[in-house]
């Protein structure tokens, strides 16, 4: 009876073993989708998720030109962010660049942009901005119908979170190459200029 008992001990010993790895990986991956699911919830305020988001964008594209002495992230027309996104990005460095967040108040200013974020502004002048973009500018905004007229991500809000669309043709045409990490985040992602 001895024997069956230590056999037995022996075999549970074994088993444990071998379900423990499972059990601990299985917790953790639960563990940081639950993370993921509520993040938004306990950063707070959409601004902030979407500050987060453009500095975070710029580690996830492959850039057609090389780097200036910085990486700057502009903002054009109506400015969601209130001081934000300095915040976000101070003391940051992406591609070995100190990030800067920067204003731009023409179109002819967005071809020094890395990640330009156009906010609210009338249609003719985002057309605009988009031509003197040109090569080598991430184009983001939070305006309705952005990726039709040419834009490359779009924020949209998906059951109270501030999740995002890509245009991956208008990046492509931007010589841009956006990672696969950043795409298997995306909403949606839209593979030809019609979204």
């Amino acid at each position: 009876m001895l024997q069956v008992f230590k056999r037995h001990n022996a075999n549970s010993r074994v088993r444990s073993r071998c379900w423990r790895p499972s059990v601990v990986l299985y917790l953790l991956v639960t563990s940081f989708f639950s993370l993921l699911s509520s993040a938004q919830t306990r950063t707070g305020t959409e601004a902030e998720v979407k500050a987060a988001y453009l500095f975070n964008f710029g580690k996830f594209v492959r850039w057609v030109r090389p780097a200036g002495e910085a990486f700057p992230i502009c903002i054009y027309g109506k400015d969601p962010f209130a001081g934000l996104l300095e915040a976000t990005v101070s003391g940051e460095k992406i591609d070995g660049k100190p990030v800067v967040a920067r204003r731009i108040t023409s179109p002819q200013e967005a071809a020094s942009c890395r990640v330009l974020f156009i906010g609210r502004a009338d249609p003719d002048q985002v057309k605009k901005l988009m031509e003197s973009a040109g090569q080598g500018v991430l184009t983001v905004s939070d305006t309705q119908d952005f990726l039709k007229q040419g834009g490359m991500i779009e924020f949209v809000n998906d059951q109270n979170r501030i999740r995002f669309e890509v245009n991956l043709a208008a990046a492509d045409k931007a010589g841009l190459t956006l990672s696969s990490e950043l795409l298997k985040v995306a909403s949606a992602v839209h593979r030809s200029d019609s979204k």
